[in-house]
């Protein structure tokens, strides 16, 4: 059939427009026994472009488990067999984990076949720098968004989401909340017709008064250090003196920390210094 190694074959595919597809990819595609994708429907777009003809098998996240016994049968046979999503790269935020990890178990060789990426794409458009955390889809329910975004307000890193337009507003919220003085790029419809991007601080970013379609990728920049002048750390410092007069060390560390939003390391030495 062709000089392809037998295996499972984790293929990235456009997020957009369908140009953006390798050669490779193809003719990966091409040589395939079976072809694993979440919406038969969508794909078969892609593949009467170019030409793709090899068998479909839908495998999505309510059957992924299901479908396990019989495409490591397939495997078994030594058939050669490729995982699309409906775009980009799979695995990122779509199912895969679980035949990838079965195939490590059973010891079936996995090749990449890298391309398209919104998460890298729209990395690269940002302009906030090279170092980012990827997180993938927000929680739907306030209260588990509150306590990812709570975890999430770190130093150093950039954030990539992946958001429900219909719920752009409702995540906004919740932005400003807390990344307050960061910079925020988002994503709509990228490599596509329609691709259209905003850039704006997130104190000043209003919320949409029109409803957007599809899946936003958004970008939020790093956080800033905290630069203390000269005459806020000798403020911090007369309060953390005031404070050890009636709380122990840990406790004032604890507190001031919350306070000022600052490193415990910097109240803790302030507390060993004047500490009698």
């Amino acid at each position: 059939m062709s000089n392809f190694k037998k295996g499972l074959y984790i293929v990235s595919t456009p997020i957009g427009n369908l140009e953006d597809i390798t050669f490779r990819a193809i003719k990966t595609l091409q040589n395939s026994d079976f072809i694993l994708c979440e919406d038969t429907r969508h794909s078969l777009k892609l593949f009467n472009k170019f030409n793709i003809k090899t068998k479909l098998i839908s495998y999505h996240k309510f059957n992924e488990k299901k479908s396990i016994i019989k495409i490591i049968q397939y495997l078994n046979e030594g058939k050669i067999l490729s995982l699309i999503s409906d775009a980009g790269t799979p695995v990122l935020s779509d199912p895969g984990n679980i035949i990838i990890n079965e195939c490590i178990k059973h010891k079936h060789q996995i090749f990449t076949v890298p391309g398209p990426s919104s998460v890298s794409a729209a990395v690269s458009l940002a302009g906030f720098g090279d170092q980012f955390l990827f997180y993938g889809f927000l929680p739907k329910t306030e209260n588990d968004l509150n306590k990812s975004l709570k975890k999430l307000d770190i130093e150093g890193f950039s954030l990539v989401f992946f958001v429900p337009a219909l719920k752009i507003n409702f995540y906004i919220k919740h932005f400003k909340k807390y990344f307050s003085g960061r910079n925020i790029f988002i994503a709509r419809e990228m490599t596509k017709k329609y691709e259209t991007y905003y850039r704006q601080t997130i104190d000043n970013l209003g919320l949409f008064k029109t409803q957007l379609k599809g899946e936003l990728t958004i970008v939020i920049s790093q956080k800033k250090k905290k630069e203390l002048l000269h005459t806020d750390y000798v403020k911090i410092e007369n309060q953390v003196i005031q404070y050890l007069k009636s709380y122990t060390v840990k406790d004032v560390v604890e507190l001031m920390s919350k306070k000022e939003k600052l490193p415990k390391k910097i109240i803790y030495n302030l507390c060993i210094k004047n500490k009698k």
